[in-house]
């Protein structure tokens, strides 16, 4: 693949930037990367571009790491920055200027009424200004509780990692559901982190069904690959290749892999 991009991963660097002190979890060495190790990881892998997103673990509202990664990449990373729901417009300015396209609404980390916060409606008037998207991490029925907040929003909805169901509840609980009907509604979805759901052990297989049902609902035309890199809380690093190879069998046709590779990805997030 000569051409690609990455749609979620991380970079830490805590020689530059130490961990915020409020952090839930801090990374322990072989669970962090800079952003010179990612660039070698995409170049080993034949990958162009990546899009960062910045992790609740290690940094939570702090930004300073990605941006400082997005500024010495020269266009090769872009970001989706976590900020608290009142940010003010001159912080998300500043964000802009460093190359964010996007913010991340963590419902794990702030629970699902973070939807219901005072002041989200203006934090998504914002959002819309800039034009940018909202990328959301969330699990089990989490979705089905915000879907509505989240339509209500009018910009583009970006789903992590599958919408983390619960493998033992099937495609028909309500959180997995949400997520369909916004792949119905024109969203995207990024299938990524696997692991962070499945209740097996590689290759996760309890999560291929799942797979297939939004590969149906959303196509590769609002599909994107991210590999979640470099993988946190686990107990050893994951190889990056086996991750990737993933697309290979989820879309048998090579126009169907460049489409969730690299046009899907290029276009949604604005990667020339």
């Amino acid at each position: 693949m000569e051409k690609g991009i990455d749609s979620h991963c991380h970079v830490f660097d805590t020689a530059q930037f130490p961990y915020a002190p409020d952090t839930p979890y801090r990374p322990p060495a072989h669970e962090a990367g800079t952003a010179s190790d990612l660039a070698a990881l995409l170049d080993a892998h034949g990958l162009s571009h990546a899009l960062l997103v910045n992790p609740t673990s290690g940094y939570r509202y702090d930004n300073r790491c990605m941006i400082a990664a997005i500024r010495s990449s020269q266009g090769r990373f872009k970001g989706i920055a976590r900020v608290p729901p009142d940010a003010d417009p001159s912080m998300l300015d500043a964000l802009s200027d460093g190359g964010v396209i996007g913010v991340r609404l963590d419902l794990l980390a702030d629970g699902a009424d973070l939807l219901r916060h005072a002041a989200i409606p203006r934090l998504f008037a914002q959002i819309r200004e800039r034009r940018w998207q909202v990328h959301v991490q969330c699990e089990g029925d989490q979705l089905h509780e915000g879907i509505a907040v989240l339509r209500n929003a009018r910009v583009p909805i970006v789903v992590d990692h599958c919408g983390r169901p619960n493998p033992a509840k099937g495609v028909k609980q309500p959180g997995f559901q949400a997520l369909i009907e916004l792949g119905r509604d024109g969203h995207f979805v990024k299938l990524s982190g696997r692991f962070r759901f499945s209740r097996e052990s590689p290759p996760y297989a309890d999560a291929e069904l799942f797979v297939a049902a939004l590969i149906d609902t959303f196509t590769s035309k609002r599909c994107v690959w991210g590999s979640d890199w470099p993988f946190l809380r686990l107990d050893r690093r994951m190889d990056y290749g086996p991750v990737l190879a993933n697309l290979e069998r989820w879309f048998p046709d090579a126009n169907d892999r460049r489409q969730v590779l690299l046009d899907t990805p290029a276009r949604l997030f604005g990667f020339v």
